[in-house]
């Protein structure tokens, strides 16, 4: 068989009307609340333990230290309404509600006092997490990719424009469970608030147009099990709502 060097490959894909060897996945998306454009999911930011009740539930001293972050894919964005599938691998899946920040404009070193005019806009999102993984990961010294970055671990509801809702920050965020209240809080609990967060996240990484940020979770987090109802608000925004399978 012959080698194709990158030129044959990109001459010959052209010839078939396309300049790619195989056809690109599909973006992800997530709609816009008033707008039949949807908003294009560029990479998933997290900031951990951002609520000083939660960081005392996971057994941490909640300070002023500089906010850490993960990642998890773009794929992991799960739509409003859509099943959450209980994953392989895990005896311990917990919810953990958070507010979304979606940004509209990128850039590297943001000052705080300029951090919100890169926001495009707010939505209520779920970091959903394979505790024992997690646990097991910590305590080997590893990434936390398998318990934080697996498929559909990242619900999240439709994006409102920040200039229909404004810049959030005292709105209460609850999720429910079957009907029951389990994550109860408001924004201004805050360790790191949203221009800090994102003035901090932009001195490690350029945003980028389509970023979203996870910004953390309030006190309350705990498993769930196959045919829970998970419900997740924050005043202002739509809601979310999914089914574990």
């Amino acid at each position: 068989m012959p080698n194709h060097t990158s030129l044959d490959l990109f001459l010959e894909s052209n010839i078939m009307g396309s300049q790619y060897v195989i056809d690109p996945p599909e973006r992800i998306t997530l709609p816009v609340i008033g707008d039949e454009r949807r908003f294009v999911v560029n990479r998933v930011y997290c900031v951990g333990r951002n609520y000083a009740d939660h960081a005392r539930e996971m057994g941490h001293d909640p300070n002023r230290e500089p906010p850490f972050f993960f990642m998890k894919p773009a794929n992991s964005i799960l739509a409003d309404g859509k099943d959450f599938a209980y994953p392989n691998l895990s005896h311990d899946v917990q919810h953990e509600v958070e507010m979304v920040i979606a940004i509209g404009q990128g850039g590297a070193n943001i000052a705080p006092e300029q951090a919100l005019e890169h926001v495009y806009g707010y939505a209520v999102g779920l970091d959903m997490t394979r505790r024992d993984l997690q646990a097991e990961a910590k305590k080997m010294g590893r990434p936390w990719d398998t318990g934080k970055a697996f498929d559909q671990s990242a619900p999240c509801a439709a994006i409102t424009p920040a200039s229909q809702c404004g810049h959030l920050t005292h709105s209460a965020i609850t999720l429910l469970v079957n009907g029951k209240q389990l994550q109860t809080g408001t924004l201004d609990q805050m360790i790191w608030n949203v221009p800090e967060t994102i003035a901090y996240l932009s001195t490690l990484f350029t945003l980028e147009v389509g970023d979203l940020i996870f910004s953390g979770t309030p006190a309350g987090v705990g498993p769930i099990v196959k045919g829970d109802i998970l419900e997740a608000a924050i005043d202002g925004l739509a809601t979310l709502k999914t089914t574990v399978i």
